[in-house]
């Protein structure tokens, strides 16, 4: 991770397609394509390997979540749970909708724990929207459960977990509603880009119609197109599609190298005593973009963590003071600020749930540490990174 790290001959081939073309849009302009339809293309390719019926491409992971759900019919005054630890595109886009996130604690997975999810549940709750961190899952089983008993719907939000499974099923493809990022940090990229994946054909139709102002797609002249209902503007170019199909096609082998980069970082650190490393539901396998591991204490984490970067250990990353990923430093939302006005039902909302904070959600936060695990590490360069973790790490916890 990320797939930019990989560029190569595939992509600019792709790429060069579409300039061949012309058109760089991806609905219209027909005659002039020599259909080139890079976009669809992408979709075929997300359905097939995620083995869904349909999928829709949009123009970020971001403009993925707020798609999905309006798509599901979530808006004003609707209630969907997410974890306490994501990236803020989670309840921004749920604000976006004008519906209010709530926020529950996590567990040694680092994702949703079911217990506290269900006692968020209210009259108002529509969805719960598990995010895959870091490359791994969230316990999807009780969820879906907790979701047929409540009739809510399930969104995975799966942005940073692309290639990863869950009871035999890509993630993505276990809930009603499956969620990704194709940004320029993600496992494979189109530069900017997110996708949606569902069974449902209702879902899949609206997320088609709404990420195009509304437009029905029926014809092909865009002109004479029918607006069934209000959609904004979340397409995707032709040029991101293309770079995206040559990554897709990419992806089994990214995961191969991630695979073979964590197990040698993970056995570094597997016997020291003091270091555990986060939860894998049982029948889940991660798509080993980072590595995730616990210290005894928030002191020996913040120790550690700022050993590792004086050390030379980049590109590991202390969470619990991040204030994109992690909900103590979302001023922006605990506050919470806007530039236009938010109603008095999310504002209040809002407040009652993080007045008392997430002290289930702190205590695990406060202990992990993250490393992202690159693609384009030589062997030489993965054990010396391994050998200098072990090192540093030692050197931490003998002092204890």
């Amino acid at each position: 991770m990320p797939g930019f790290e990989m560029f190569g001959a595939l992509e600019r081939a792709e790429v060069q397609e579409v300039l061949d073309s012309g058109v760089l849009m991806r609905y219209g302009f027909d005659g002039m394509r020599n259909n080139c339809w890079k976009a669809r293309e992408l979709e075929e390719a997300m359905a097939a390997r995620m083995q869904t019926k349909f999928a829709h491409t949009v123009s970020s992971g971001t403009a993925a979540l707020t798609v999905a759900m309006a798509s599901a019919g979530i808006g004003v005054g609707d209630e969907v749970i997410i974890p306490t630890f994501t990236f803020v595109a989670s309840f921004e886009a749920v604000l976006a909708l004008g519906a209010i996130p709530v926020l529950a604690d996590i567990d040694d997975t680092l994702c949703l724990n079911p217990q506290t999810v269900e006692k968020q549940i209210t009259d108002k709750t529509k969805a719960i929207m598990p995010v895959h961190m870091c490359g791994s899952m969230a316990d999807l089983k009780p969820l879906k459960m907790l979701c047929d008993k409540h009739k809510l719907i399930l969104i995975e939000d799966a942005c940073q977990a692309i290639g990863g499974s869950y009871d035999g099923k890509p993630l993505g493809s276990y809930g009603d509603l499956g969620c990704f990022s194709f940004d320029y940090v993600k496992t494979i990229t189109c530069g900017e880009g997110g996708g949606i994946i569902t069974d449902n054909h209702s879902y899949y139709k609206n997320a088609d119609h709404y990420s195009d102002h509304g437009h029905d797609h029926v014809g092909k002249d865009r002109g004479a197109e029918s607006h069934p209902f209000l959609g904004y503007n979340y397409r995707i170019s032709e040029l991101n599609a293309a770079v995206g199909v040559a990554q897709i096609k990419r992806l089994d082998d990214f995961l191969k190298v991630q695979q073979k980069n964590y197990s040698l970082l993970e056995a570094s650190l597997a016997d020291i005593e003091g270091i555990t490393f986060r939860k894998v539901p049982e029948t889940g396998v991660q798509n080993y973009s980072f590595l995730n591991f616990f210290l005894p204490s928030e002191d020996l984490a913040r120790r550690a963590h700022k050993a590792l970067l004086t050390a030379g250990v980049d590109a590991c990353f202390y969470w619990y003071d991040n204030n994109w990923h992690y909900y103590r430093k979302w001023e922006h939302l605990t506050g919470p600020k806007s530039l236009g006005p938010l109603s008095d039902q999310v504002t209040q909302r809002i407040s009652e749930q993080t007045r008392s904070g997430f002290s289930a959600s702190d205590h695990w936060m406060g202990r992990t540490i993250s490393c992202l695990v690159k693609l384009s590490w030589s062997r030489e360069e993965v054990n010396r990174r391994a050998s200098l973790m072990q090192k540093v790490l030692r050197e931490i916890l003998i002092k204890v």
